[in-house]
């Protein structure tokens, strides 16, 4: 399963792509506004960092202005794919920049037959929200089974994005879903690497070891 990162907080991103955890990022204009940054010289310093998609989210709500917006965001970089939000005039969109040989992330998704348009539109990644569904009592990795199933019964080559990623359990559940991609935040990604166990493990093998009297260095 492939990582992407979900912030617009550039160190942060450096921090886990040096680390080769990197393999896209998404933003959208919520951690736009957080990073208190312009769209697109931020998105242009995320582009030149990684070399795996970099999600750049319209903000127009009808099909021709998400078009234009789309056009100018993917111009930034060749590594970036457009964002538009999974409404019918946000799947018009996608068919259009697609066929432009775009790449595009469809967001916002919370049904399998959402999902099943987006891919039919041409849709390069389909995000279903994971967290949200969650939120109100709704099951979201079965969202994620479901839209597996689909696009495996037809031989969609849409990616499955999952997205709102909330826990480490939500990123293992994807994975063994068989989600083709996650996006979290990167507390969550760091928070992949621990496990009580290990830090007792660490605890006992450093109070053996300072008996022992040796050193290393």
């Amino acid at each position: 399963m492939k990582f992407f990162v979900d912030t617009a907080e550039v160190d942060q991103i450096a921090e886990l792509n040096d680390l080769g955890m990197v393999d896209g990022v998404t933003t959208n204009p919520s951690l736009i506004m957080k990073s208190g940054r312009d769209i697109l010289e931020v998105t242009k310093e995320i582009a030149d960092m990684v070399e795996g998609p970099v999600s750049a989210e319209v903000v127009a709500l009808e099909a021709d202005a998400m078009i234009a917006e789309g056009r100018k965001l993917a111009k930034i970089a060749d590594n970036i794919a457009v964002k538009v939000p999974l409404t019918w005039d946000g799947l018009k969109a996608c068919k259009v920049l697609s066929g432009e040989g775009n790449m595009v992330n469809v967001t916002l998704c919370f049904s399998a037959n959402q999902a099943l348009l987006a891919a039919k539109a041409g849709a390069t990644f389909i995000s279903p929200f994971i967290g949200r569904l969650d939120d109100i009592n709704l099951d979201g990795m079965e969202l994620i089974s479901d839209i597996r199933q689909i696009y495996d019964n037809y031989g969609f080559e849409t990616q499955i994005l999952a997205a709102s990623i909330r826990s480490v359990n939500h990123a293992y559940l994807a994975a063994m879903i068989g989600s083709d991609v996650m996006t979290a935040p990167p507390k969550v990604i760091k928070q992949m690497a621990e496990h009580p166990l290990t830090d007792k493990g660490l605890e006992s093998f450093m109070a053996d070891w300072a008996k022992t009297g040796q050193k290393i260095l």
